[in-house]
């Protein structure tokens, strides 16, 4: 059974965006790159360099930001420099491991494709657009390494990938639960309104929606939490809170599972 590709474009509020599928095996998974103001947020994967050609051919930016250095993220970053010269800005952490040849996982190469290597640029606290100013957030959790950008003069906020679902059901090994908890509560500081989240797309009601996450994680921890008070171990816990199991668990070789939010929530608790 082969991959299956689709993408899809469009407009919301200014920001055109494409978004693209990929599907094999009961996996499905998808990414966003945004336009506005002469900004590329994100780059896509290298798997779907192809079908995004046609989008960045009719896009019109000076710049290329790049929330976090994660290969879905990042794939396209190294052709939209060699065929349009575009300036790449990522987090300073990053840069180095942007100019090398990727190393992750098989199964992520089979599904993102091999990112290219980059040369990026240093991102500061800010930087101007063709008629905005921006603030860059550090919110690390889903990665070290992650950011996200509040224009300040829409009030839109591109969140890479810190909402992605309201409910979070898995993540990956070196994620944070109270780490991200504490990233969500940093954004919702600022004042902002719609979200565009690279890969649940453009949230018009943003920032309840972002709300509305912390909530469910901070029960998530609550619920964590006093199950180990009573003597549940982390399997246990997973086994009450997250019984379903998903095929990227079990494809990723449990890369992606739900136990990781468990772990990381007793980790910080240190019990």
């Amino acid at each position: 059974m082969f991959m299956t590709k689709k993408c899809v474009q469009g407009e919301s509020n200014g920001v055109r965006y494409i978004n693209g599928i990929l599907s094999w095996k009961g996996v499905q998974l998808n990414v966003h790159c945004f336009e506005t103001d002469g900004v590329l947020i994100d780059t896509g994967a290298q798997s779907l360099l192809r079908e995004f050609k046609p989008f960045f051919a009719a896009m019109d930016v000076d710049q290329v930001l790049i929330t976090h250095a994660h290969e879905d993220h990042t794939g396209g970053a190294g052709f939209l420099q060699s065929e349009y010269g575009l300036p790449v800005f990522i987090h300073d952490m990053s840069i180095g491991e942007s100019a090398e040849k990727a190393a992750y996982p098989l199964y992520r190469k089979w599904f993102w494709g091999k990112r290219q290597p980059l040369k990026a640029k240093q991102i500061g606290d800010t930087f101007t657009s063709r008629h905005s100013s921006w603030k860059v957030i550090k919110t690390p959790g889903h990665s070290e390494d992650h950011l996200a950008f509040l224009n300040n003069d829409t009030g839109q906020l591109f969140s890479g990938d810190l909402f992605v679902h309201p409910k979070t059901k898995l993540t990956l090994r070196e994620e944070s639960i109270p780490t991200i908890i504490r990233s969500i509560e940093q954004v919702l500081a600022f004042e902002f309104v719609e979200l565009f989240c690279c890969h649940a797309g453009y949230i018009k009601e943003g920032r309840q929606a972002l709300q509305g996450k912390l909530e469910f994680l901070h029960e998530l921890r609550a619920q964590t939490l006093a199950l180990h008070n009573q003597g549940c171990d982390a399997k246990e816990i997973q086994a009450r809170l997250f019984p379903k199991k998903y095929p990227i668990s079990r494809f990723s070789f449990g890369e992606w599972d739900s136990i990781h939010m468990i772990h990381s929530i007793l980790r910080e608790a240190k019990v």
